[in-house]
């Protein structure tokens, strides 16, 4: 699938590291234009990555046009700027990855009310803005594609009885942000029926070991329970070029994967991954 986005202008948040830098660096690769958004630009205290560095990834793995915005998500105003400083850089934009999240994982009984308003910020509203931004220019041209990354921990724990998992308990909240973000995603879908406008949401059916999860999780989790970056990225990707019957969905990466028989492409959409859905720890 060579240069599978060839002119089209993409934004990606939560570019820095992870999921949201595999997504950036595959588009990259299949010729798109590529807006990519975090706060950390140069380095992060305490975890791998930054803009600079997803930068140096795509630039000369493809043909099109890169950019890096900094911006804070979690600010209204500031993240207000992130849609026009793209399109101006650009273009109008036809793909949008709500990829980043705000991940505070902590019992819900003593949740200080400022971390639970960061939250909803971070992976509800924003995300929100962000479609609502770019859909104008969609809506012109009769196309357009918003993926939102979602979480498995938006489904209900199961009980009584509950299993003693601190985690489980701790996870609650971030879940709630990822469950209210998959009924936008659906409402979306149905609002912007008609137009052209897709509105999807994929997230891991197993888990992703990006830095930030690997520190909060990893050390929880065995290999059944640890799914490929690249598959989630495919899966990303397929709804991002996905048909005007699909929209207001809330997807597994690797059901839809195994529903569309589509192989899952090293980040460089070169050649098949050798791991497939499956990786392990290096």
């Amino acid at each position: 699938m060579p240069d599978l986005f060839s002119g089209r202008n993409v934004i990606v948040t939560g570019a820095s590291r992870g999921i949201g830098a595999g997504i950036s660096q595959r588009f990259a690769a299949e010729g798109a234009n590529v807006a990519i958004t975090a706060r950390t630009v140069d380095a992060h205290p305490t975890l791998p990555g930054s803009l600079n560095e997803t930068l140096e990834t795509m630039v000369g793995v493809g043909s099109g046009k890169h950019v890096a915005i900094s911006a804070d998500l979690s600010d209204a105003e500031d993240r207000a700027r992130i849609v026009p400083e793209a399109t101006a850089a650009l273009g109008p934009i036809d793909i949008l990855v709500n990829n980043a999240a705000a991940a505070i994982y902590q019992p819900l009984s003593d949740y200080p009310l400022k971390r639970r308003r960061l939250m909803m910020e971070v992976n509800l509203q924003a995300p929100i803005d962000l479609a609502q931004q770019v859909a104008a220019s969609m809506r012109k041209r009769g196309e357009g594609w918003i993926v939102n990354v979602s979480s498995a921990s938006a489904v209900h724990a199961p009980g009584p009885p509950f299993a003693e998992d601190p985690f489980v308990a701790t996870i609650g909240y971030y879940g709630a942000t990822k469950a209210a973000l998959n009924r936008a995603t659906n409402t979306l879908g149905h609002s912007f029926y008609g137009t052209g406008i897709r509105v999807n949401a994929v997230e891991p059916r197993a888990s992703v070991l990006s830095p930030g999860a690997e520190v909060l999780a990893g050390a929880r989790l065995t290999e059944d329970q640890i799914e490929s970056l690249e598959a989630m990225v495919e899966a990303t990707i397929a709804l991002c070029e996905c048909g005007l019957e699909r929209t207001g969905g809330c997807y597994s990466s690797l059901d839809l994967l195994d529903e569309l028989s589509r192989t899952v492409m090293t980040l460089d959409g070169k050649s098949e991954y050798p791991g497939g859905y499956r990786t392990t720890r290096q």
